[in-house]
């Protein structure tokens, strides 16, 4: 598997911490290149350090905001200073806010989670396809989520937005048939980062209420994933890929152990 990925170039979004940030250290050891973009440069900066000690040849950090196509497409301008093609593109950046229903819902939040898990999946793409449509082999894998495909209470929006993060998938799929370009969505079901955080405004209690009694699924876990569908041959495209924690059987079928009281 090494010999697959060494020196490769890999471009992750939303680096500076959770899925981002585990899949930039778990393609760091497998000697890749890395191009990291996220909003907080002071954690992408400290990932990529990390990276570099873990084995990436390069590992090179941009501000990255990809609710803007201007701050997407500066962020792409740079790549030609380090490398003429990029071997596997992560689209990770995303999340949720908030947990209203339709009724209660906000602008703000609304717009957030469409300008972020939806357009800016296809502002990255649009702008990274350059470097990779002349690339057989190279691979687009986009983070989906358990909620692009079963609906819940209060996750309209954001359900809304990983399901059309699969249709946008699928229609890639169609669109680079031919050209060798693989395209593949990870779609995870519970797993703890700071996803409950941001959805919860920083409500540390609420967020890991979230949690309590199940083992979910870890950053490292999806990061392993992410390099193992890198990893396979040319010929062979992962197209989708849904995993869930085993304590999770569907979005409201959760085995919760008893917490004990503090």
């Amino acid at each position: 598997m090494p010999a697959r990925l060494a020196n490769k170039w890999v471009l992750i979004t939303g680096a500076s911490s959770g899925f981002g940030a585990a899949a930039a250290r778990a393609f760091a050891a497998e000697g890749c290149n890395l191009i990291l973009g996220a909003r907080r440069t002071d954690k992408l900066e400290a990932v990529a350090a990390e990276a570099r000690k873990l084995g990436a040849p390069t590992a090179v950090f941009h501000k990255l905001d990809v609710s803007s196509t201007s701050s997407v497409n500066k962020f792409a301008e740079g790549i030609p200073a380090l490398t003429s093609q990029v071997d596997v593109l992560v689209n990770n950046a995303g999340g949720a806010h908030g947990l209203d229903t339709v009724a209660n819902g906000k602008d703000e939040d609304w717009e957030a989670m469409v300008q972020v898990n939806l357009l800016g999946v296809m502002r990255v793409t649009r702008a990274i396809l350059p470097y990779m449509v002349k690339n057989p082999g190279s691979y687009i894998l986009n983070i989906g989520s358990v909620a692009g495909r079963q609906a819940y209470e209060g996750g309209s929006v954001y359900c809304g937005v990983k399901a059309a993060e699969i249709m946008i998938t699928r229609s890639l799929r169609l669109e680079l048939n031919g050209t060798g370009v693989r395209v593949g969505t990870i779609d995870p079901g519970m797993a703890e980062t700071e996803f409950s955080m941001v959805r919860f405004k920083g409500d540390e209690q609420r967020s890991n209420k979230v949690y309590e009694g199940v083992v979910p699924l870890t950053a490292n876990d999806i990061a392993e994933i992410l390099v193992w569908c890198a990893s396979r041959p040319a010929h062979v495209c992962i197209d989708e890929l849904l995993v869930k924690c085993t304590d999770q059987a569907a979005v409201h079928k959760l085995h919760r152990r008893p917490v004990a009281a503090k």
